[in-house]
């Protein structure tokens, strides 16, 4: 199967919220519905999107996603096959995640960073297409863009022991694959990183 990534652009809004909208999970899914506005929110910017959604939860996400879009609040890559969207990585800047309740980014992992360094915070496939490949065509995309922007390190933070049947985070074994190794672990979480110099 081939897979094309594309970096997550304004021209690619539209693709972005419709994989959201229609492929990003199954109806029993339990990570859905998401559009991957919480890594770049602070806790009381997530309690009041919570707040304003009633009983529309998916349309209050999209409509903050979609502000958080043409903002550059989301960034990331997404994954094409036949031009249609069959996953997204949510990839950026440790710095552009902000501290919050989820921990994204796990707050040990931020006191062990090894200069500037790319963070991956999410995985979203399409449940057709996982176990695919498209995950790791994503990852090495990842790396490849970071490398070529002069990156100390990219970084995953991967659950160690995950009941869900997609870990969203991506496993250990996804990212050793791509020559990352484990940089620490604290309270179920695992830094794994790969160095790029």
């Amino acid at each position: 199967m081939e897979v094309t990534i594309r970096p997550l652009t304004t021209d690619l809004i539209p693709a972005y919220l419709e994989f959201f909208d229609n492929r990003a999970f199954s109806e029993t899914d339990v990570n859905g519905p998401c559009y991957c506005t919480c890594p770049t929110q602070t806790s009381e910017e997530i309690d009041q999107m919570v707040s304003e959604s009633g009983g529309d939860i998916k349309g209050t996400l999209r409509r903050y996603a979609e502000k958080m879009l043409h903002e550059g609040k989301i960034t990331g890559y997404l994954a094409f096959h036949d031009e249609v969207v069959i996953g997204w990585c949510n990839a950026g800047d440790m710095n552009g995640y902000v501290p919050n309740r989820y921990q994204f980014i796990p707050d040990f992992a931020r006191d062990i960073a090894v200069g500037k360094t790319m963070s991956i915070v999410c995985f979203a496939i399409a449940p057709e297409y996982r176990g695919k490949g498209v995950s790791t065509a994503l990852l090495e995309r990842v790396v490849s863009d970071a490398a070529e922007q002069g990156y100390a390190a990219v970084e995953g933070y991967a659950y160690v022991k995950s009941g869900e049947e997609f870990d969203f985070k991506g496993p250990a074994r996804l990212y050793e694959k791509s020559g990352f190794s484990a940089a620490a672990e604290q309270n179920g979480v695992v830094v794994m990183r790969r160095s790029l110099l």
